[in-house]
Protein backbone atom coordinates (compact mmCIF):
# COMPACT_ATOMS: atom_id res chain seq x y z
CA UNK A 1 0.00 0.00 0.00
CA UNK A 2 3.01 2.43 0.76
CA UNK A 3 5.12 1.49 -2.27
CA UNK A 4 1.35 1.87 -4.32
CA UNK A 5 0.88 5.72 -2.75
CA UNK A 6 4.87 6.49 -3.12
CA UNK A 7 4.66 5.72 -6.40
CA UNK A 8 1.28 7.51 -7.19
CA UNK A 9 3.04 10.68 -5.27
CA UNK A 10 6.29 10.46 -7.51
CA UNK A 11 4.02 10.43 -10.76
CA UNK A 12 2.46 12.97 -9.80
CA UNK A 13 5.82 15.18 -9.11
CA UNK A 14 7.10 13.93 -12.35
CA UNK A 15 4.14 15.36 -14.21
CA UNK A 16 4.11 18.36 -12.03
CA UNK A 17 7.87 19.26 -13.16
CA UNK A 18 7.31 18.14 -17.02
CA UNK A 19 4.20 20.84 -16.77
CA UNK A 20 6.74 23.95 -15.39
CA UNK A 21 9.54 22.50 -17.82
CA UNK A 22 7.11 22.91 -20.65
CA UNK A 23 5.93 26.20 -19.82
CA UNK A 24 7.82 29.09 -21.83
CA UNK A 25 7.78 32.81 -20.27
CA UNK A 26 6.53 35.33 -22.94
CA UNK A 27 7.99 38.68 -23.39
CA UNK A 28 6.78 41.68 -21.32
CA UNK A 29 3.92 43.57 -23.47
CA UNK A 30 4.09 47.25 -23.04
CA UNK A 31 1.01 49.63 -22.70
CA UNK A 32 2.05 52.58 -22.04
CA UNK A 33 6.02 54.33 -21.47
CA UNK A 34 6.58 56.75 -18.88
CA UNK A 35 8.86 59.92 -20.65
CA UNK A 36 11.43 61.80 -18.69
CA UNK A 37 14.00 64.38 -18.93
CA UNK A 38 17.23 63.76 -18.60
CA UNK A 39 19.07 66.64 -20.42
CA UNK A 40 17.19 69.87 -22.58
CA UNK A 41 19.67 72.09 -24.49
CA UNK A 42 18.74 73.89 -27.53
CA UNK A 43 20.39 70.85 -29.30
CA UNK A 44 19.46 68.87 -32.35
CA UNK A 45 20.43 65.39 -30.87
CA UNK A 46 20.34 62.37 -33.36
CA UNK A 47 23.33 60.14 -32.21
CA UNK A 48 23.41 58.40 -28.96
CA UNK A 49 25.32 55.45 -26.83
CA UNK A 50 25.00 53.55 -23.87
CA UNK A 51 28.48 52.90 -22.54
CA UNK A 52 27.58 50.86 -18.99
CA UNK A 53 26.14 53.57 -16.52
CA UNK A 54 26.66 56.52 -18.53
CA UNK A 55 24.86 58.04 -22.03
CA UNK A 56 27.12 59.17 -24.15
CA UNK A 57 25.73 61.92 -27.13
CA UNK A 58 26.93 64.34 -29.73
CA UNK A 59 25.04 66.86 -31.30
CA UNK A 60 24.85 69.61 -33.60
CA UNK A 61 26.65 73.05 -33.02
CA UNK A 62 30.06 71.23 -32.34
CA UNK A 63 28.36 70.09 -28.35
CA UNK A 64 29.04 66.10 -27.38
CA UNK A 65 28.99 64.84 -23.55
CA UNK A 66 27.84 62.46 -21.40
CA UNK A 67 25.16 61.73 -18.87
CA UNK A 68 25.41 59.94 -15.86
CA UNK A 69 22.53 57.55 -15.53
CA UNK A 70 23.25 56.71 -11.71
CA UNK A 71 23.41 60.73 -10.71
CA UNK A 72 22.11 62.19 -13.47
CA UNK A 73 24.88 64.39 -13.78
CA UNK A 74 25.19 65.90 -17.17
CA UNK A 75 29.02 66.58 -18.92
CA UNK A 76 28.74 68.71 -21.88
CA UNK A 77 31.83 70.53 -24.06
CA UNK A 78 32.23 71.71 -27.35
CA UNK A 79 34.46 70.55 -30.20
CA UNK A 80 35.86 72.92 -33.03
CA UNK A 81 37.72 72.28 -35.69
CA UNK A 82 39.76 76.13 -36.69
CA UNK A 83 36.46 77.84 -37.58
CA UNK A 84 34.31 75.31 -38.84
CA UNK A 85 31.56 74.31 -35.88
CA UNK A 86 31.17 70.53 -36.45
CA UNK A 87 27.77 68.44 -36.94
CA UNK A 88 27.55 65.45 -35.44
CA UNK A 89 24.97 62.84 -36.36
CA UNK A 90 27.26 59.39 -36.07
CA UNK A 91 28.97 58.03 -32.53
CA UNK A 92 30.53 54.97 -31.73
CA UNK A 93 32.15 53.15 -28.77
CA UNK A 94 34.42 50.13 -27.69
CA UNK A 95 35.18 49.26 -24.04
CA UNK A 96 38.33 51.89 -23.95
CA UNK A 97 37.09 54.68 -26.25
CA UNK A 98 34.22 56.77 -27.45
CA UNK A 99 34.19 58.12 -31.28
CA UNK A 100 32.16 60.93 -32.92
CA UNK A 101 31.79 61.30 -36.56
CA UNK A 102 30.66 64.70 -38.24
CA UNK A 103 28.38 64.73 -41.54
CA UNK A 104 29.75 67.55 -43.98
CA UNK A 105 32.94 68.49 -45.52
CA UNK A 106 35.22 68.62 -43.90
CA UNK A 107 33.98 65.38 -42.23
CA UNK A 108 36.06 64.54 -39.03
CA UNK A 109 36.44 61.81 -37.04
CA UNK A 110 36.88 62.24 -33.14
CA UNK A 111 38.07 59.97 -30.97
CA UNK A 112 38.94 60.08 -26.60
CA UNK A 113 42.37 61.04 -26.49
CA UNK A 114 45.05 62.03 -23.83
CA UNK A 115 44.29 64.49 -20.94
CA UNK A 116 40.44 64.03 -21.71
CA UNK A 117 40.33 66.24 -24.75
CA UNK A 118 38.99 64.75 -28.55
CA UNK A 119 41.43 63.56 -30.42
CA UNK A 120 41.09 64.56 -34.40
CA UNK A 121 41.80 60.86 -36.12
CA UNK A 122 40.37 61.28 -39.47
CA UNK A 123 39.54 63.87 -41.85
CA UNK A 124 37.82 63.93 -45.15
CA UNK A 125 37.20 66.67 -47.49
CA UNK A 126 35.38 67.48 -51.13
CA UNK A 127 32.47 68.14 -53.06
CA UNK A 128 29.75 65.16 -51.86
CA UNK A 129 31.56 64.56 -48.24
CA UNK A 130 28.81 63.42 -46.14
CA UNK A 131 28.67 60.80 -43.40
CA UNK A 132 26.19 59.44 -42.06
CA UNK A 133 26.38 56.44 -39.27
CA UNK A 134 29.04 54.32 -37.50
CA UNK A 135 29.45 50.94 -35.21
CA UNK A 136 32.04 48.81 -34.39
CA UNK A 137 32.26 45.28 -34.43
CA UNK A 138 34.54 44.57 -31.47
CA UNK A 139 37.23 46.42 -29.66
CA UNK A 140 39.48 46.95 -32.87
CA UNK A 141 37.47 46.98 -36.01
CA UNK A 142 35.15 49.82 -36.78
CA UNK A 143 33.01 50.89 -39.55
CA UNK A 144 31.30 53.99 -40.87
CA UNK A 145 29.35 54.89 -44.08
CA UNK A 146 28.23 57.66 -45.56
CA UNK A 147 26.58 59.18 -49.31
CA UNK A 148 27.75 57.87 -52.74
CA UNK A 149 30.93 59.73 -54.52
CA UNK A 150 32.46 58.39 -57.85
CA UNK A 151 30.18 55.69 -58.11
CA UNK A 152 29.81 54.13 -54.73
CA UNK A 153 28.96 55.03 -50.87
CA UNK A 154 31.14 56.45 -48.66
CA UNK A 155 33.13 53.75 -46.37
CA UNK A 156 36.06 53.78 -44.16
CA UNK A 157 37.25 51.00 -41.62
CA UNK A 158 39.76 51.00 -38.47
CA UNK A 159 41.54 47.98 -38.11
CA UNK A 160 43.39 49.39 -34.74
CA UNK A 161 40.53 50.16 -32.38
CA UNK A 162 39.75 53.66 -34.06
CA UNK A 163 43.28 55.08 -34.22
CA UNK A 164 43.64 54.70 -37.73
CA UNK A 165 40.64 54.63 -40.62
CA UNK A 166 40.99 54.07 -44.14
CA UNK A 167 38.45 54.65 -46.86
CA UNK A 168 37.37 51.63 -49.22
CA UNK A 169 38.11 52.35 -52.59
CA UNK A 170 34.81 51.76 -55.02
CA UNK A 171 36.58 48.94 -56.68
CA UNK A 172 36.12 47.17 -53.66
CA UNK A 173 31.98 47.47 -52.98
CA UNK A 174 29.14 47.61 -54.75
CA UNK A 175 28.31 50.12 -57.97
CA UNK A 176 26.04 52.81 -56.39
CA UNK A 177 22.96 54.14 -57.40
CA UNK A 178 22.85 57.80 -58.89
CA UNK A 179 22.05 59.96 -55.23
CA UNK A 180 22.14 56.93 -53.00
CA UNK A 181 23.36 57.84 -49.97
CA UNK A 182 22.34 56.48 -46.44
CA UNK A 183 20.06 59.01 -44.02
CA UNK A 184 22.19 60.75 -41.11
CA UNK A 185 18.54 60.65 -38.86
CA UNK A 186 19.37 58.47 -35.86
CA UNK A 187 23.07 56.76 -36.66
CA UNK A 188 21.27 53.38 -36.94
CA UNK A 189 21.09 52.41 -40.74
CA UNK A 190 24.37 50.12 -40.18
CA UNK A 191 24.19 47.06 -37.75
CA UNK A 192 26.74 44.70 -37.40
CA UNK A 193 26.30 41.65 -35.67
CA UNK A 194 29.74 38.98 -35.04
CA UNK A 195 31.76 39.37 -38.18
CA UNK A 196 28.54 40.35 -40.25
CA UNK A 197 27.23 44.18 -41.23
CA UNK A 198 23.85 45.27 -43.05
CA UNK A 199 24.35 49.48 -44.46
CA UNK A 200 20.34 50.92 -45.19
CA UNK A 201 20.66 52.64 -47.90
CA UNK A 202 18.08 55.68 -49.34
CA UNK A 203 17.36 53.21 -52.73
CA UNK A 204 15.97 51.20 -50.25
CA UNK A 205 18.79 48.96 -50.57
CA UNK A 206 20.62 46.36 -47.86
CA UNK A 207 24.23 46.17 -48.43
CA UNK A 208 25.82 43.07 -46.70
CA UNK A 209 28.91 41.90 -45.91
CA UNK A 210 29.51 38.54 -43.53
CA UNK A 211 33.44 39.33 -43.56
CA UNK A 212 33.51 42.68 -41.47
CA UNK A 213 33.36 44.93 -44.57
CA UNK A 214 36.01 43.31 -46.60
CA UNK A 215 33.53 41.67 -49.25
CA UNK A 216 29.97 43.16 -49.92
CA UNK A 217 26.34 41.31 -51.09
CA UNK A 218 23.43 43.81 -52.18
CA UNK A 219 19.57 43.06 -51.44
CA UNK A 220 16.63 45.21 -52.35
CA UNK A 221 14.11 45.62 -49.95
CA UNK A 222 9.81 46.57 -51.26
CA UNK A 223 10.29 49.87 -48.91
CA UNK A 224 9.17 52.94 -51.21
CA UNK A 225 12.19 55.32 -51.96
CA UNK A 226 10.70 57.32 -55.74
CA UNK A 227 11.31 60.76 -53.39
CA UNK A 228 14.38 61.66 -52.55
CA UNK A 229 12.86 61.78 -48.59
CA UNK A 230 12.17 58.29 -49.20
CA UNK A 231 13.92 55.15 -48.69
CA UNK A 232 14.97 53.08 -45.10
CA UNK A 233 15.68 55.43 -42.32
CA UNK A 234 16.61 53.19 -40.05
CA UNK A 235 17.42 48.98 -39.41
CA UNK A 236 18.12 46.72 -36.52
CA UNK A 237 18.39 42.94 -36.33
CA UNK A 238 18.03 40.74 -33.21
CA UNK A 239 20.25 38.05 -34.40
CA UNK A 240 22.49 37.45 -37.70
CA UNK A 241 18.53 36.39 -39.47
CA UNK A 242 15.83 38.20 -37.88
CA UNK A 243 15.67 42.01 -39.21
CA UNK A 244 13.85 45.17 -39.38
CA UNK A 245 13.95 48.21 -41.37
CA UNK A 246 11.50 51.18 -41.13
CA UNK A 247 11.20 54.67 -43.16
CA UNK A 248 9.03 56.95 -45.14
CA UNK A 249 9.03 60.16 -46.12
CA UNK A 250 9.67 63.42 -42.90
CA UNK A 251 7.54 65.19 -45.89
CA UNK A 252 5.06 63.32 -45.74
CA UNK A 253 4.93 61.44 -42.25
CA UNK A 254 1.10 60.09 -42.37
CA UNK A 255 1.75 58.01 -45.44
CA UNK A 256 2.42 54.22 -44.10
CA UNK A 257 2.16 52.55 -47.59
CA UNK A 258 5.79 50.38 -47.93
CA UNK A 259 7.27 52.05 -44.93
CA UNK A 260 8.50 48.82 -42.35
CA UNK A 261 9.49 44.93 -43.68
CA UNK A 262 11.21 42.22 -41.96
CA UNK A 263 13.82 39.61 -43.07
CA UNK A 264 13.83 36.30 -40.95
CA UNK A 265 16.56 35.21 -43.22
CA UNK A 266 19.87 37.64 -42.88
CA UNK A 267 18.82 40.48 -45.30
CA UNK A 268 18.07 38.34 -48.14
CA UNK A 269 14.50 38.74 -48.60
CA UNK A 270 11.81 41.63 -47.57
CA UNK A 271 8.94 41.41 -46.49
CA UNK A 272 6.13 44.47 -46.00
CA UNK A 273 4.77 44.83 -42.30
CA UNK A 274 1.63 46.60 -41.71
CA UNK A 275 1.63 48.02 -45.15
CA UNK A 276 -0.99 50.97 -45.36
CA UNK A 277 -1.17 51.07 -41.24
CA UNK A 278 0.43 53.52 -39.04
CA UNK A 279 2.75 54.33 -37.97
CA UNK A 280 4.33 56.36 -40.96
CA UNK A 281 7.75 57.90 -41.27
CA UNK A 282 9.92 57.07 -38.51
CA UNK A 283 13.43 57.70 -38.01
CA UNK A 284 14.74 54.44 -35.68
CA UNK A 285 13.41 51.50 -34.82
CA UNK A 286 15.07 48.85 -32.19
CA UNK A 287 14.10 45.97 -30.77
CA UNK A 288 13.21 45.22 -27.82
CA UNK A 289 15.79 42.99 -25.90
CA UNK A 290 15.09 39.96 -24.44
CA UNK A 291 11.31 40.05 -26.70
CA UNK A 292 12.67 37.10 -28.46
CA UNK A 293 12.22 39.78 -31.69
CA UNK A 294 8.46 40.02 -31.27
CA UNK A 295 8.83 43.22 -29.47
CA UNK A 296 9.50 46.63 -31.79
CA UNK A 297 9.54 50.09 -30.85
CA UNK A 298 9.77 53.12 -33.35
CA UNK A 299 10.51 56.70 -32.83
CA UNK A 300 10.30 59.77 -35.03
CA UNK A 301 9.12 63.29 -34.62
CA UNK A 302 5.86 61.95 -34.90
CA UNK A 303 5.65 60.28 -31.41
CA UNK A 304 6.78 56.80 -30.29
CA UNK A 305 4.93 53.26 -31.38
CA UNK A 306 5.15 50.18 -30.25
CA UNK A 307 4.85 46.31 -31.54
CA UNK A 308 4.72 43.14 -29.83
CA UNK A 309 4.13 40.67 -32.76
CA UNK A 310 7.20 41.51 -34.75
CA UNK A 311 5.47 44.53 -36.40
CA UNK A 312 2.37 43.46 -37.89
CA UNK A 313 0.71 45.59 -35.53
CA UNK A 314 1.02 48.72 -33.84
CA UNK A 315 0.35 51.26 -30.79
CA UNK A 316 1.12 54.52 -30.39
CA UNK A 317 2.14 54.81 -26.88
CA UNK A 318 3.17 58.19 -26.82
CA UNK A 319 3.30 61.70 -29.05
CA UNK A 320 6.54 62.78 -27.65
CA UNK A 321 8.97 63.43 -30.42
CA UNK A 322 12.26 61.87 -30.43
CA UNK A 323 14.77 60.89 -33.10
CA UNK A 324 16.97 58.57 -32.11
CA UNK A 325 16.68 55.39 -29.50
CA UNK A 326 18.77 52.55 -27.19
CA UNK A 327 17.67 50.19 -24.83
CA UNK A 328 19.13 49.78 -21.57
CA UNK A 329 17.14 46.70 -20.63
CA UNK A 330 14.49 45.34 -21.20
CA UNK A 331 11.78 47.99 -20.12
CA UNK A 332 14.25 51.10 -19.85
CA UNK A 333 15.44 53.06 -22.79
CA UNK A 334 16.73 56.17 -23.74
CA UNK A 335 16.27 58.95 -26.49
CA UNK A 336 16.83 62.04 -28.18
CA UNK A 337 15.74 64.29 -30.29
CA UNK A 338 15.12 67.88 -30.79
CA UNK A 339 16.54 69.77 -27.73
CA UNK A 340 16.60 66.91 -25.19
CA UNK A 341 17.34 62.87 -24.25
CA UNK A 342 14.70 61.43 -22.34
CA UNK A 343 14.34 58.46 -20.26
CA UNK A 344 11.79 56.00 -21.46
CA UNK A 345 10.45 53.38 -19.17
CA UNK A 346 7.87 50.77 -20.75
CA UNK A 347 5.28 49.36 -18.74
Amino acid sequence: MNFILFDMRYSFLILILLASCSKVSKPIVFTSVEVSEVYTDSLSIRAIEIMGNSLAFAANKGTFGTVDLTTGKVRANIEKYHTTIPQFRAVAHTSNDFFMLSIESPALLYKTGKNGRMELVYVEEGEGVFYDAMTFLNDMEGIAVGDSIDGCLSIITTSDGGATWFKTPCSQLPVGIEGEGAFAASNTNIVTVGDEVWVATTSGRILYSSEKGKKWDVYTTPLRNDEPTEGIYSIDFYDNQLGVAIGGDYTNPNNASANKAITKDGGKTWELLADGNAPGYKSCIQFVPGSSGTGMVAVGFTGISYSSDMGLNWKELSQDSFYTLRFQNDSVAYAAGKNRISKLVFK
